[in-house]
């Protein structure tokens, strides 16, 4: 009998070893019958019915590395929808492979026991069989491994938003305690360290929500507006100082630097960038922001002088949540990775370019060019 006959035949049979399988692995013994048989039978069949389908040695050898066109829709619909459930029901993606392992060692075993006389055609049985398990492994693992990423995003949109709240009470207490009290020595030391920390965090947490915006597939809103780079420049060295009292950045300004771009984007940007300077500079006094207006664009630089970026760590620089600067010297960090990720998807939102250089002897550069008109 051929495979695809003999699945066909034995498809119950091959369920219920599943099912035993997929019980004897899982961590919570309440999942009912159904659950655990899932898909199993919906892939079988459906793996049966490809290899009843005419296949070319070219074909064959395309699928092999996953470039052949999609012929097995019903496969890879039910194998998507069984990563997605195991994922629902507690399964770890270990677990959920070894099933695809077992269910392959399983089919075959019975079938070979149930041949008498075994001839060529069963061998490309074998292997039309293993490709369909291969497919629909893979199709399960992309399905199983996309819920993870959205839970994992989910999870943390869920835990910024909610840290909003008890940061801005902690804020506005911190606030109103330095305007309506006397504090004196230590007292007013620990408030001032609370407000900047609170600020931090709260720099931290919009980065987290950014990200996560991305991550589930949204790009970066803005509201474009006239206004002047310059100003937004000024503002955002006084904070940095705010929180860095020993800071005394340069800030240098050539030609007309206005245009039509989000500030509060901006905003997120110029603190980004400075802070990034201020935190790995060798002096924190050491620090320029020169702002250059062009016929058609701003551009933007940021300059400070210490250990350069390793060249292997520039490609990576603006993706998140990779080994910060500071790891990649060695340094302790306390960031989440998200600072320059932040820079780069704003200026993306806006058209516009960034790029950074950074040796021993020129020191660290972000250049930084927008177009006037966002």
């Amino acid at each position: 009998m051929r495979l695809s006959e003999f699945i066909v035949q034995h498809v119950d049979c091959i369920v219920d070893e599943w099912e035993k399988f997929a019980e004897s692995i899982s961590a919570d013994p309440s999942l009912d019958r159904a659950t655990l048989r899932d898909h199993a039978k919906s892939i079988l069949l459906a793996s049966a019915s490809d290899m009843r389908k005419a296949q070319t040695a070219s074909e064959q050898a395309a699928k092999a590395k996953g470039e052949g066109p999609e012929k097995t829709p019903d496969l890879n619909m039910a194998a998507a929808s069984h990563g997605e459930l195991r994922h629902t029901v507690g399964f770890d993606l270990v677990q959920m492979t070894s099933e695809f392992r077992h269910l392959r060692a399983c089919v075959i075993r019975l079938w070979v026991d149930s041949l008498e006389s075994p001839d060529l055609q069963y061998f490309q049985d074998m292997i039309r069989f293993n490709e369909a398990i291969d497919e629909a492994l893979a199709e399960s693992t992309a399905a199983y491994a996309e819920q993870v990423n959205r839970s994992r995003d989910m999870f943390l949109a869920i835990l910024g938003h909610d840290l909003r709240a008890p940061l801005q009470a902690v804020s506005m207490s911190t606030e109103m305690l330095l305007r309506k009290t006397t504090l004196e020595d230590d007292a007013l030391t620990y408030a001032i360290n609370i407000k900047r920390g609170a600020r931090h965090m709260a720099v931290m947490v919009s980065d987290l929500l950014e990200l996560v915006r991305s991550r589930l597939g949204k790009s970066l809103p803005i509201e474009p507006a006239p206004m002047d780079l310059a100003d937004a420049a000024q503002v955002a060295i006084a904070q940095a100082c705010a929180g860095n009292p020993e800071c005394d950045p340069t800030l240098k300004l050539v030609g007309d630097t206005r245009g039509v771009w989000d500030a509060g984007r901006l905003d997120q940007l110029l603190q980004n960038l400075i802070g990034n300077a201020l935190q790995h500079g060798l002096n924190k006094r050491d620090v320029t922001v020169t702002l250059s207006g062009e016929p058609d664009t701003v551009r933007l630089t940021v300059h400070n002088y210490g250990a350069p970026i390793p060249e292997d760590a520039i490609g990576t620089i603006f993706d998140p949540l990779v080994r910060s600067a500071d790891e990649a010297l060695g340094q302790p960090s306390t960031s989440l990775g998200l600072g320059l990720f932040i820079v780069k998807e704003v200026v993306d939102a806006h058209s516009g370019t960034i790029e950074v250089s950074s040796n021993e002897a020129d020191g660290t550069l972000f250049t930084v060019v927008l177009p006037r008109q966002a």
